[in-house]
Order: C-alpha cells, then sequence, then structure tokens
C-alpha cells in the first residue's frame, strides 16, 4: 500500500518504532562521503550501514541532506549514482540496512505461536520510477521475507505489512545484543539475488535467488538519485504516523553504537580527562561514554594532540591512539607521542585545529 505524505499530527505512542535514527537526524560519522560502492560500512547516518558485495563498478555519494517531507523531517539519507555499472555481475549487492539487536525485538515473538506480523512504512523518492525491495533477514535463523515498492519524484510513503513467522517454534530472534534482524533496503543486485521469485508470502529459509527479485538498478545512470526518510518498523498489521522522537533520545540511542568526542569544529576542545604520564611517550587517559555502550568498543582517531593545560601541546602530529577500551562504560585510552613527555605529570588528549579532529569509539553490529 502506498499514500502521498502525512503530517505526523496523530498523539505519539513512545517507543512503538524499533528503528532508530529513522528521521535520519544524527550522522556523527560526516554529513557527506563520496567514492562509495566497493566497501561495506557506516559512514553518514548513524545506524544505516551501506552494504556492498563483489566489487561493483558503480559508486555513490551518500549524504545526510536537509530534503525531507514536510511535517515529517527535515533531513533524508540520499545516495547520488556517479558511476555506472551496466555489467551486472551474479554476486553483485548494494543495499541500506539497519541491524537490530535481538533484545529490542522480543515484542515480536518472532518464530513461535502467537508471532505478530511487522509492518514496515517510510517515505522515499528518486529521479526516476524504479522498484526497489525491502526485506527482513532473521539472521539469527537465516529466514527472509521481501515485498517490492515503486518510486517517483515525489516524497510517497509507503506502508509494507509482512506476515508473523511463526515457524514450527524454532526460530525465536535470540534475546540478547547481537544482530538478529537486518531491515535491508535493496537497490541493486546481480543474479544470485535476482534470478527467482520474489518471496513475499512468509518467512521462508532464505533462498538468495528470491530475496530481490524484480529490483532495478541504483547504478544504471548517473542522473539517478535516491532518498529515504521517516523509516518506522512496528508491531501489527497497520502503519501508525511516523513517531516524532526527541533528538537528544535518537542521539542516545545512537551513541549506544558509536560515541564520537569531538568533531564538531571547536578548536583544540578536550577529548578525555587528565591522564598520567608513565613515560616519556605514554600518557593514559580516560572519557566516560554517555550512555552504555552495545559492546566494548574499538577506538580510533584523528588528528589529536597531547596538552598539560598549561604549555602548548607536546605534540602536533603523529599521536597514536592504543585500542586499550576495556568496557562498555568508560574508554581507557593510551596515546603515544615521539618524546616530551615528564614521568607523572598530568596530561590530557585534546582535538587540533581541525574541525574533524576527534576520539571514536565504535560497537556497531
Amino acid at each position: 500500500m502506498t499514500k502521498a505524505r502525512t503530517n505526523a499530527s496523530a498523539s505519539p505512542a513512545v517507543g512503538r518504532n524499533m528503528i532508530i535514527n529513522g528521521a535520519m537526524n544524527v550522522a556523527q560519522r560526516s554529513a557527506s562521503v563520496a567514492a562509495l560502492g566497493a566497501a561495506t560500512g557506516y559512514f553518514t547516518c548513524d545506524r544505516w550501514k551501506l552494504d556492498e558485495a563483489d566489487a561493483s563498478a558503480g559508486r555513490l555519494t551518500m549524504s545526510q541532506t536537509a530534503d525531507g517531507p514536510n511535517g515529517i523531517s527535515a533531513n533524508c539519507l540520499k545516495l547520488d549514482c556517479t558511476t555506472v555499472d551496466t555489467s551486472i555481475a551474479a554476486g553483485e549487492i548494494l543495499k541500506i540496512a539497519q541491524k537490530i539487536e535481538g533484545q529490542n525485538l522480543q515484542r515480536i515473538g518472532k518464530g513461535v505461536a502467537g508471532a505478530k506480523q511487522i509492518t514496515v512504512s517510510f517515505y522515499v523518492k528518486a529521479s526516476a520510477v524504479f522498484t526497489f525491495a525491502v526485506e527482513l533477514y532473521d539472521a539469527d535463523n537465516d529466514r527472509q521475507i521481501s515485498k517490492l515498492y515503486a518510486t517517483t519524484t515525489d516524497w510517497v510513503r509507503h506502508e509494507l505489512t509482512f506476515a508473523a513467522d511463526v515457524d514450527d517454534g524454532s526460530s525465536p530472534f535470540n534475546d540478547d545484543s547481537a544482530r538478529s534482524l537486518d531491515l535491508n533496503f535493496w537497490l541493486h543486485a546481480g543474479a544470485t539475488y535476482t534470478s527467482g521469485t520474489l518471496n513475499t508470502a512468509a518467512f521462508a529459509n532464505r533462498t538468495n535467488a528470491n530475496r530481490a527479485a524484480g529490483i532495478s538498478s541504483f547504478f544504471s545512470n548517473t542522473a539517478n538519485n535516491f532518498f529515504l526518510t521517516g523509516v518506522q518498523m512496528e508491531v501489527g498489521p497497520v502503519a501508525t504516523e511516523f513517531e516524532q522522537e526527541d533528538i537528544g533520545t535518537t542521539l542516545a540511542k545512537c551513541q549506544r553504537y558509536l560515541y564520537r568526542a569531538g568533531g564538531g569544529g571547536e578548536a583544540y576542545a578536550a577529548l578525555a580527562t587528565y591522564g598520567i604520564a608513565d613515560a616519556a611517550t605514554t600518557v593514559e587517559s580516560a572519557i566516560p561514554f554517555p550512555v552504555q555502550m552495545r559492546a566494548t568498543p574499538a577506538v580510533s582517531s584523528n588528528d589529536v594532540q597531547v596538552a598539560d593545560g598549561v604549555n602548548a601541546a607536546v605534540d602536533c602530529s603523529g599521536v597514536v591512539i592504543g585500542d586499550n577500551v576495556n568496557c562498555r562504560n568508560m574508554g581507557h585510552v593510551i596515546a603515544t607521542v615521539a618524546s616530551g613527555l615528564t614521568q607523572y605529570r598530568s596530561y590530557y588528549i585534546r582535538g587540533s585545529n581541525n574541525d574533524d579532529a576527534h576520539l571514536s569509539f565504535d560497537a556497531e553490529i
């Protein structure tokens, strides 16, 4: 079912949307990244992963764009095709995915008696008419179901209801913090995924050929653009109005998976608390996370310095941040410099005079 965009005027039912950052309002990593298509990863809007496989020749720019439907969101996720791929290898994939923890899905009751239907709704537009697919993929039990939808050049809300998966009682979602369900927006695929008959009626054990049969290719023309926002996944057969969420709540949910200190354009901003130099080249410091992270995160950095709060930075280039985070509530990092620290003196880690200087802690699925 499709309908023209509507204004979110209904009374809210807080927490019904199982999707995080469905309004595309949070983009901690970057607002725009070009030349994508050869690698899988999280690049712009938080919690939205670009899945790629088999080295497609197609390339795109992915961005958080201020072009959302009025009354739903000011922002959307935009893909802009910059290089075509008209010779599609069998195993190629391009999709946008949100990967969801099992413990956030228990309300569905999947795989057992009493399992509930799932309704996915979203606002989409494109540069032309395309046929694409939405898939629910059960990563715990290797089961899936897909449905097609068509784009136009105007914002349209699509509402897709997926059958309950009662199965034989053997395929519930695991009740843990690991990946259990992928919400996939298929935009391009080779024969491995398109040569069968789309599996629309019920969850079934995965047959790759039936996952994206009938879709268009986003990489067919450099004029192609795709816009997505207002994504909602809820229990039951009815799509309710898109749940409007406070930006602070959305950010906190995103920070469970990625916390980035800095990167906001503040020159020389402190990124971690004062620590003690244990040698002339290393200082240990801590950074408390605003929320408990999903898992022990990996740490990375860009253009950071070590300073003592009185003198100029000890080292303005080549600071190496050790991956020494050992819990989900606070980061423990070791900064290594070439020389110049005084053993047992206090130092802290700060950004340089660079808008993207940051420490990043990643616990994505």
